[in-house]
């Protein structure tokens, strides 16, 4: 009977052992063909912690990612460096970037450096870190300088929880922003904003399935995978 038992828990085991084995050789093929494609990141772990968490969110709902494409940004970077990817993770290029990204204003104390402070909270006006799909595209109004603009937004849906699941009620987006150049970007009311131009080419192409991953050293999800 013990040996009965024990064949069973290993049979029962070896699809699971199987599944982590899969993903793991998934994220050790991505980290070894971006390494040489992307320049500078804030920590050892930054691509690692994104892979891990797309590909474990792409094998636990599969019918969630339509798209092979990972919109990533290192906010460990300062906002005056490019800190912004689009990868293909089907083929593993880099599709675009690197290039500037915008952070929270109530993530910064000053209107250009590294963001520090995230939060999940309503009000906060501070960027969520962690995983999210991209969901539907919107016509995006904003102001900046006194000055109201229009520009296309793609609304998210954060999928971490505890990290960014309130994300889209709080009206966290990717849009295009006049505050952001090809040098340095200003601070958001949250939202990973790109330059306009850019964002009404690739937002489009990241509508309806593909995923964002918003990354800082300063973060639990170090190497995480922690999904819904």
């Amino acid at each position: 009977m013990a040996a009965t038992r024990s064949a069973t828990a290993s049979l029962s085991t070896a699809p699971a052992a199987r599944a982590e084995s899969g993903l793991a050789a998934k994220i050790d093929s991505a980290l070894h063909a971006f390494s040489s494609a992307v320049g500078k990141l804030s920590h050892p772990k930054a691509l690692e912690t994104a892979f891990s968490s797309y590909y474990a969110y792409m094998s636990a709902h599969p019918a969630d990612v339509k798209k092979p494409l990972l919109y990533f940004v290192d906010y460990g970077l300062p906002s005056t460096e490019p800190r912004g990817y689009i990868f293909n993770m089907k083929d593993l290029s880099v599709v675009e970037g690197p290039f500037t990204v915008a952070h929270g204003r109530g993530s910064s104390t000053s209107r250009y450096g590294v963001p520090t402070k995230f939060s999940n909270g309503f009000g906060s006006a501070m960027t969520s870190l962690g995983l999210y799909v991209a969901q539907e595209l919107y016509q995006f109004t904003g102001h900046t300088g006194g000055a109201a603009y229009s520009s296309v937004g793609l609304r998210l849906q954060g999928v971490t929880p505890g990290y960014n699941d309130n994300a889209r009620a709080r009206g966290v987006v990717a849009h295009g922003a006049p505050y952001v150049s090809s040098k340095q970007a200003g601070r958001s009311e949250g939202c990973p904003a790109m330059e306009e131009q850019r964002a009404k080419r690739v937002l489009p192409e990241l509508a309806n399935g593909a995923m964002v991953y918003l990354f800082s050293p300063n973060s639990n999800l170090l190497a995480s995978a922690d999904v819904n």
